[in-house]
């Protein structure tokens, strides 16, 4: 089992920055794919990014692509989102997953609040 705490949103002036942080629980961390998720308001929960169990391979949804970047750091148990060029339509609060390489992401952090000011 894996307990996922997200830290590092807050409010930012658009084309500003944000390292997004997600602390992961469990000896098992480098076994999981990890992803982020946001969620607007009134809006349905979107994926953002993932990130392979080895780091190797990211994905990202195309609207994020060259301003957000996934990584991860299997030593210290902990995923980032480095998000640049932010614009107010990325204003959500955003969640850190996990899943089995073969299952679906269902363990979730609380999330993290990100505003974008225009």
């Amino acid at each position: 089992q894996v307990q996922l705490v997200e830290s590092g949103g807050g409010l930012v002036q658009a084309g500003g920055s944000l390292r997004l942080s997600c602390a992961a629980s469990g000896r098992t961390f480098s076994t999981y794919v990890m992803g982020w998720f946001r969620q607007a308001p009134g809006k349905e929960r979107e994926f953002v990014a993932t990130i392979s169990n080895t780091g190797a391979v990211t994905r990202y949804i195309d609207s994020v692509k060259g301003r957000f970047t996934i990584s991860r750091d299997n030593a210290k148990n902990m995923v980032y989102l480095q998000m640049n060029s932010l614009k107010p339509e990325d204003t959500a609060v955003y969640y850190c997953a996990a899943r089995r390489t073969d299952g679906i992401f269902d363990y979730w952090g609380q999330g993290t609040q990100v505003t974008v000011s225009s």
